[in-house]
């Protein structure tokens, strides 16, 4: 299974307790997902069984099938937990994951290649795309109905309406 196939959701911060449990910072909105999964990926060590998950404070603590000792959880610390990217939460129609934002080429209604979608930033009501044009400027497009008219993730596009054609 490629890198590209595999989504990150979560990083091992250390061991918790003696029976082999692992303390899980989630890296996704949806922490939840923990509770349901059977296996993960983890860097440097393949696929891992899930026994059980449960919350605790901030964190997940997992435990998985064959790590039964605090010694053998230990060289787990750092690494990240990632699943399949078919095994995604589905999001509602008209939401995205920035995952498959970054990546896309941007055209404006013209059909004139922008630049290709670099970030996301998450500055506060809405997202906004940096586009790195073909002369390496940055653009700035708000993730708005009004500015941005299009998505198509399997097109890998997206059509935009830009500020000064607005007008």
């Amino acid at each position: 299974m490629s890198e590209t196939d595999l989504i990150t959701i979560g990083k091992i911060v250390a061991p918790h307790g003696v029976r082999g449990d692992v303390r899980i910072f989630p890296l996704t909105d949806f922490p939840e997902r923990f509770h349901e999964l059977k296996t993960v990926y983890v860097d440097d060590v393949g696929q891992l069984k899930l026994e059980s998950a449960r919350p605790h404070k901030k964190f997940i603590l997992l435990k998985f099938t064959g790590i039964d000792t605090m010694n053998e959880a230990a060289p787990l610390s750092s690494k990240l937990i990632k699943i399949r990217r078919e095994d995604v939460v589905k999001l509602p129609e008209g939401q995205y994951y920035i995952f498959d934002i970054i990546g896309l080429n941007v055209f404006n209604e013209q059909g004139e290649l922008l630049g290709v979608i670099t970030d996301v930033l998450q500055p506060g009501s809405n997202d906004v795309y940096v586009v790195e044009q073909q002369d390496k400027k940055e653009l700035l497009i708000p993730a708005i109905k009004d500015v941005v008219k299009q998505i198509d993730i399997a097109g890998k596009k997206m059509l935009v309406k830009l500020q000064e054609e607005m007008d």
